[in-house]
């Protein structure tokens, strides 16, 4: 059941921006390599710290019936998740994101929250969102009251990022995954949380409508394939 949405005076819909993702877990010796080799062609994300780093927390919704974990499980071409997500300490900037996939490529639409909007949905206080004439605090009502999305886990990790202007294109490594469950304490910085998987990162290229040879070769690793892998759906699995 859908929620009926006034339409007037609500800001303009972000457009729809598909990009190519490729991820691939690697080990540490995988990370060494690739981590040392991308930090002599690449800058690192402006954002980062001294060390090229910033933490990276997200809070993911789903419906009772886990259907955003069962469709990334089946493999379904058309899905969607959202999440609430802040960098850093601090939770100094949080966002709500839409992050979708239709037919292999990725988008996502985002939207800024502050402190205290975080805390009042994680409450389930949305009225709001309601009143918001932001379109993606809209749809999100929409779809906690219509498909009964709630809070299912925090998933935070530390994330290397470089960039390369040609090709829009963004690596990551993501480091030291850990899993928070069942808490409405997103924002506290010490958090305790439950390593997953500590001993293996995770590669990302993110590029628009082409990948730059010297990022393709830049990326190689012997015997290693592209592969679908969800943080969510493998924090998911400490339930």
């Amino acid at each position: 059941m859908m929620i009926p949405i006034p339409t007037t005076m609500i800001k303009e819909k972000q457009p729809l921006k598909l990009r190519h993702e490729r991820k691939h877990a690697i080990n540490r010796q995988d990370d060494w390599i690739l981590s040392n080799r991308l930090r002599k062609l690449f800058d690192h994300d402006p954002h980062a710290d001294s060390h090229g780093s910033y933490r990276v927390s997200s809070y993911y919704f789903d419906s009772p019936c886990d259907k955003a974990l069962r469709q990334k499980i089946d493999g379904v071409n058309l899905r969607e998740k959202f999440r609430i997500r802040y960098y850093g300490e601090e939770a100094s900037f949080i966002r709500l994101e839409k992050k979708f996939k239709i037919n292999g490529l990725c988008g996502k639409h985002s939207a800024r929250l502050t402190k205290e909007e975080t805390q009042r949905i994680l409450a389930g206080d949305i009225k709001f969102l309601l009143d918001s004439k932001e379109a993606l605090f809209l749809e999100f009502y929409s779809k906690l009251r219509g498909q009964l999305l709630e809070p299912k886990s925090i998933v935070t990790y530390d994330r290397e990022a470089f960039l390369f202007e040609p090709g829009n294109v963004r690596i990551t490594i993501d480091r030291h995954l850990r899993s928070a469950l069942g808490s409405t304490d997103f924002l506290n910085p010490e958090l305790r949380h439950v390593p997953v998987y500590d001993d293996l990162a995770v590669l990302e290229v993110k590029y628009d409508a082409f990948l730059p040879e010297i990022v393709a070769m830049a990326v190689q690793i012997p015997n290693r394939q592209a592969a679908s892998y969800s943080k969510y759906a493998v924090c998911r699995r400490y339930d």
